[in-house]
């Protein structure tokens, strides 16, 4: 049964929503299905609207009407369409954000809808990010990893060893690096820079190298936050640079990771830890003669493992036309067109026909890093956790800010973490 939660506000929004209705059609038989997408690049936009150009001259009798979202407020915006019945058909949007919308009712189950070779081509560990219960609730279909965006002159000249996915640094070994590389470099300049502005999610998906897991379900289905000495590698790696050994710039710590860019390009900062769709600004932004390339992110015991929250497509359980609609994912995720999307985001797509595009496995502006770390990606730890989003906000956002900060130690992010944390968790899994 659909649980709701319907308030006075989301109503109100609801009934100032102007335009068809999912399913309206006009009258001559032809399916008319709305694909709210949230691509923004210019190269995303356009090859979107490209495939769906594509598919609508192939398809007369059912057609696609593109709509751009946001990022910015795709959450709240989805909400409001869901219980005001006017939910765009194909969804898009990233895995985690979907759990409360799966768990309430508003997304379909893709499991009796999907081809048989779509679910054949996206490997397991990213059909994770999507199931929740029983169901498949999205198509996961661009990831990105984390990767070290860093200035090859300042490294080359060092003489340090450069990491490859098949022999990276270790987590010791990168805090000891950047010691060396700050003391190296000069005052006033450091060896990385950290852009924490969300610390969420980087601290939670990197720590899986390290074996961290922070979320741990009970044989009741219950979700409990355990802040173990695995899970304090990462973040205690990244607190000792900043506030001990001096090897990262603490003015980065609020930042988002465009705002690190300039510094990096001017020699400022050595090497930035980004995610992997930075590249297109590096590639449009950095000046004449600047040469970068792109590192793997350290390895701990579990090697190079990330969490990861794919891009996600889904279907609104309201739609009246989810068979169409599942028609129109397998033609816009075909491997080659699979390929085009990754291009046109500078991620990596989760296909693996896609995967081994040779385009991909290009050295030039770091792909084939990209790719050869693709195969370590796995469900982000936060991924199927109800009540995440509150907790991530109210929570774990600020505890991490002042624990990188230095105003907290590791014993108080901890209790923050574990007891008001699972507060939190608790108000989303009583029976």
């Amino acid at each position: 049964m659909r649980v709701r939660t319907f308030t006075a506000a989301v109503a109100t929004a609801a009934l100032l929503l102007t335009g068809c209705s999912a399913g309206d059609e006009p009258g001559d038989g032809t399916v008319r299905l709305r694909f709210q997408s949230l691509a923004w690049q210019k190269e995303s936009v356009d090859a979107n609207r490209e495939l769906v150009a594509e598919w609508n001259a192939a398809h007369p009798d059912i057609q696609v009407d593109y709509v751009q979202g946001s990022w910015d407020s795709v959450h709240d915006q989805l909400l409001t369409s869901f219980e005001g019945g006017e939910a765009p058909d194909i969804i898009h949007d990233a895995s985690d954000d979907l759990a409360d919308f799966a768990y309430g009712g508003y997304l379909a189950d893709l499991t009796g809808l999907l081809s048989e070779r779509l679910k054949a081509d996206i490997p397991a560990r990213s059909w994770e990010t999507t199931t929740f219960g029983d169901g498949i609730h999205g198509v996961p279909f661009l990831q990105e990893p984390r990767v070290i965006m860093a200035n090859k002159r300042i490294l080359e000249s060092s003489g340090v060893r450069l990491p490859t996915p098949e022999q990276p640094w270790s987590w010791e070994e990168f805090r000891q690096i950047t010691k060396d590389l700050t003391a190296a470099m000069g005052k006033g300049r450091y060896a990385v820079a950290w852009p924490l502005k969300e610390p969420v999610s980087v601290s939670l998906n990197l720590s899986l190298s390290a074996g961290g897991q922070l979320f741990h379900r009970g044989t009741d289905g219950k979700v409990t936050v355990r802040f173990t000495e695995q899970d304090e590698i990462v973040p205690g790696t990244v607190h000792d640079q900043v506030n001990t050994d001096l090897s990262a710039s603490r003015s980065t710590l609020g930042t988002g990771g465009s705002d690190a860019l300039p510094g990096f390009f001017g020699g400022k900062y050595a090497m930035v830890p980004l995610g992997f769709s930075y590249r297109q600004q590096i590639t449009q932004q950095a000046p004449k003669g600047f040469e970068w390339i792109v590192l793997p992110a350290p390895a701990g015991a579990d090697g190079l493992a990330q969490g990861v929250s794919p891009q996600t497509l889904s279907l609104a359980e309201d739609s009246p036309h989810k068979k169409e609609a599942a028609q129109f994912l397998d033609f816009f995720l075909q491997p080659a067109n699979m390929v085009r999307l990754a291009r046109g985001d500078w991620m990596l797509p989760t296909g693996t026909a896609a995967l081994a595009d040779p385009s991909l496995h290009t050295p030039k502006d770091g792909w084939a890093t990209g790719a050869a770390v693709a195969g370590h990606l796995r469900s982000a730890p936060a991924q199927s956790v109800r009540g995440y989003p509150e907790w991530k906000d109210k929570v774990a956002t600020p505890a991490y800010q002042e624990y990188y900060s230095g105003a907290i130690d590791a014993a108080e992010l901890r209790r923050r973490l574990e007891e008001d944390g699972n507060l939190v968790l608790a108000r989303y899994q009583r029976d």
